[in-house]
């Protein structure tokens, strides 16, 4: 189920909670920034397409978005890209010179309806000031979060993001155990490369998010987070090196589970 709240005002959250079996579940969300000229962020699953688009519509009319800010081409977040395309002529996708490339692969984009940005540069969003950033952890190197000037807030892409056995609508009714380990599982699932990095490096990095002292973080797998709790966030993801590396289930896990859901068909 795809439900809405309001993460600060003007900007509200759509958000959906996808079930990993054995493992809980993973917050999949994207954000309506209302103003003279509206964002949409990420654009759902490709399997919750239909129904993204009718809570979105609760949100906002997608004729009046003027932006689609992408912050990467993976399948939980371009859902409902092509159908808003197709509906709102006028819509216009935030991207990479990659992202382009990558999604050209299976469903381009017209070049006409594409602005590009690079981390580090700034786009002008009606009265919004959005500063392109990479974040300290992805899983795609597509991936560009960004700085709102206006709200303070900083959406993060993946980043932070946390597995989790049930998913709130804020990071603040998790326990600190909960948030913890929700998101050291996340991060070694989806940046297994943390574990190659030299945690000093990583340090600068989080540095670099603590000094821009966002109101609220953003993720797109994290129920929102108020300020307050940036020193955790910053903190799990600094023990990610050091944590135990993610192992998925075998072959022989995968038969114990389809027999446990279809008793008799294997032995």
């Amino acid at each position: 189920m795809i439900t809405t709240y309001t993460a600060i005002p003007g900007i509200d959250v759509i958000t959906s909670a996808f079930p990993i079996p054995g493992f809980g579940f993973v917050p999949i969300n994207a954000y309506v920034m209302h103003g003279p000229e509206p964002v949409l962020v990420d654009t759902g699953s490709v399997i919750e397409s239909e129904e993204f688009l009718a809570v979105l519509r609760t949100v906002i009319d997608p004729a009046d978005l003027r932006w689609i800010w992408l912050t990467h081409s993976d399948f939980d977040h371009i859902g409902s890209l092509h159908a808003l395309l197709a509906e709102n002529p006028r819509l216009r996708v935030i991207t990479t010179f990659l992202g382009v490339g990558v999604m050209s692969l299976a469903s381009p984009i017209p070049l006409d309806r594409v602005h590009l940005l690079n981390p580090g540069e700034r786009f002008t969003a009606g009265h919004r000031s959005l500063t392109a950033l990479r974040p300290p952890a992805f899983d795609n190197p597509v991936t560009t979060g960004f700085h709102d000037s206006e709200s303070g807030a900083l959406f993060s892409a993946d980043c932070f993001g946390a597995l989790l056995q049930a998913v709130p609508e804020r990071a603040t009714d998790l326990s600190d155990d909960e948030l913890r380990q929700g998101q050291v599982l996340w991060a070694t699932i989806d940046s297994p490369w943390l574990h190659k990095v030299d945690p000093a490096m990583l340090a600068g990095e989080l540095d670099a998010i603590r000094r821009l002292d966002p109101t609220m973080i953003l993720s797109s797998h994290l129920p929102a987070a108020p300020a307050t709790m940036l020193e955790q966030l910053l903190d799990s993801l600094q023990s990610v090196p050091a944590a135990v590396p993610f192992v998925g289930p075998d072959q022989s896990a995968l038969e114990h589970l389809l027999a446990s859901m279809t008793p008799g068909v294997m032995s």
